[in-house]
């Protein structure tokens, strides 16, 4: 597995040990629709929120979540009504971004609550 892959998988899994330990259920991770995937969604209260985990070694170009584009959005956006309706949910659904900085020296989480809005 190239490294890049590597450093991936271990935000999500950081990504989701913070979500847990801040009372979130984990309700699905790595969720596939059409061409979209949701890297987390999990659940506080009646709010479902669909996480997007941005993994870093380096912030040298840029913080992580300033790497997500408006395709990935509309990407996101789909596979979570996608997953609304199929679970036949009925719930607020909330987008957030948790940003990773991993390296040897270094590990920073970031939570962006409402990280972006879908319409």
């Amino acid at each position: 597995m190239a490294h890049h892959n590597e450093l991936g998988k271990i935000g999500e899994q950081l990504a989701a040990d913070y979500l847990s330990e801040q009372g979130y259920a984990i309700r699905s991770r790595n969720f596939f629709y059409d061409k979209a995937e949701i890297d987390i969604i999990a659940q506080i209260d009646n709010i479902l929120v669909i996480v997007e985990v941005k993994t870093r070694n380096s912030d040298y170009f840029g913080d992580p979540q300033d790497f997500i584009t408006k395709g990935k959005i509309k990407l996101l956006v789909k596979a979570a009504n996608e997953y609304v309706i199929s679970n036949d949910l009925d719930v607020e659904v909330r987008f957030d971004v948790i940003s990773v900085l991993k390296n040897n020296s270094t590990e920073k989480i970031e939570h962006f609550k409402n990280a972006f809005y879908h319409f």
